[in-house]
C-alpha cells in the first residue's frame, strides 16, 4: 500500500502535542500531590485530545483512502475499525 499525503496530519500532530502537554502536566501534578479532582480533569483533557486526534485520522482515512476503492484501502479500513 502506497503512503498517502494527508492534509489533516498537521491537525493530528497539534492534537497529539496538546495531549503530550496535558500528560506532562498530569505527571507534574502527581509529583506535587495536587488534588485528585484537578488531576482527573487533566487526564480527561489527555483522553479528549487523543480521541479527537484518532477521530480526525479515521475520518481522513474514510474520506480519502476509501474513495479510491482499491482492495488495499478497504483492507486497511477493516484493520482500522478495531481501534474505534
Amino acid at each position: 500500500m502506497t503512503p498517502h499525503k494527508h492534509s489533516t496530519h498537521p491537525q493530528i500532530i497539534a492534537r497529539l502535542k496538546r495531549a503530550h502537554g496535558h500528560l506532562a502536566k498530569v505527571i507534574a501534578m502527581l509529583d506535587d500531590q495536587e488534588p485528585c479532582p484537578d488531576i482527573a480533569q487533566q487526564l480527561f483533557a489527555v483522553e479528549k485530545a487523543i480521541t479527537n486526534a484518532k477521530r480526525t485520522m479515521i475520518h481522513d482515512h474514510v474520506d480519502h483512502c476509501l474513495a479510491s476503492g482499491d482492495a488495499d484501502s478497504v483492507d486497511a479500513f477493516k484493520t482500522i475499525t478495531k481501534y474505534l
